[in-house]
């Protein structure tokens, strides 16, 4: 006979805190999500042998840029802390909708970086698009400058990107704080003040948000050079140019910067770095056989 799971906000002991109360109902919430899609939803192939209802743990991991334990831990409902980018992520990956959403963030004693808005998901067949365009470097980021999904030579462009967590994986933080990431590229200050130029624009629009204000208070607190560069009070707009970037394995590479729109203009786009000449075709080429060859 099945034996059905206890609901949490039923089976209260008077002893629990409300954030226990809340860490338990966080913890179902999520295994029922998770258990309610099929791998093919999330392109993934089912096994012969598969038993989980629904996607596994690791899946769920994989599927969110996050670590397995982690992950189980926090289905286990232990006492951990979870920021907003990666309940923006686990969103993403198990297809809530917006009313789980807005039930998800609560739970999670943390604030929605997007309230109110749709979630720009990054779909299986985006992700196969990333795939497609190796060796020329892509990811998928939003108007905040966190990046949401790569490919495996854009993993490899300008730092280890996947040795980042995940909660750091935004190019502004990276550009005034990762010193692998500040060696790769040429012409530093003129990027970097580009890079808070357009922070600033987009920011207009999201004054009041706290995963912005979040981000805009983690730069301000490590980067003495952001905190210069912000206080110019400058503004440019979201655009394409040449630039060059200085990789650590395969030498300088001269690329353009593009950018293909997913939402409005200010919002999530597809960023690629298609090579301007033949000597940096070749070498983007050097640099996505590298990548490979260390993910097997």
């Amino acid at each position: 006979m099945t034996t059905m799971a206890a609901d949490p906000l039923l089976a209260q002991d008077s002893t629990e805190s409300p954030s226990d109360i809340r860490r338990h109902e966080l913890a179902a919430f999520l295994r029922s999500r998770r258990e309610r899609i099929t791998p093919e939803q999330v392109g993934l192939v089912r096994g012969r042998r598969r038993r989980t209802p629904g996607l596994r743990r690791e899946e769920v991991a994989q599927l969110s840029a996050v670590g397995v334990t982690w992950y189980t831990w926090l289905e286990q409902a232990r006492d951990i802390q979870v920021s907003a980018q990666v309940l923006d992520a686990l969103a993403r990956a198990l297809l809530l909708d917006p009313s789980e959403r807005a039930h998800l963030f609560p739970l999670a004693a943390a604030p929605d970086p997007a309230p109110g808005a749709e979630c720009p998901t990054v779909t299986p067949a985006l992700r196969t698009m990333l795939e497609q365009l190796d060796p020329i470097p892509a990811c998928v980021q939003n108007s905040r400058y966190d990046v949401l999904a790569y490919n495996r030579t854009y993993a490899r462009l300008l730092c280890d990107l996947d040795a980042v967590a995940p909660e750091d994986r935004n190019c502004l933080l990276l550009a005034f704080t990762h010193d692998d990431w500040r060696a790769s590229i040429v012409d530093l200050p003129e990027v970097t003040r580009m890079m808070a130029a357009k922070f600033r624009a987009s920011m207009a629009g999201h004054l009041a948000e706290p995963a912005w204000k979040a981000l805009l208070h983690r730069l301000e607190t490590r980067s003495p050079e952001f905190r210069e560069v912000w206080g110019r009070h400058e503004v440019v707009d979201q655009r394409g140019r040449t630039k060059y970037i200085r990789n650590a394995q395969v030498g300088l590479l001269h690329v353009e910067h593009t950018n293909l729109w997913l939402g409005p203009s200010s919002g999530p786009r597809l960023v690629s770095y298609p090579p301007v000449d033949e000597e940096t075709r070749s070498r983007l080429e050097r640099l996505h056989r590298i990548a490979v060859d260390g993910d097997r």
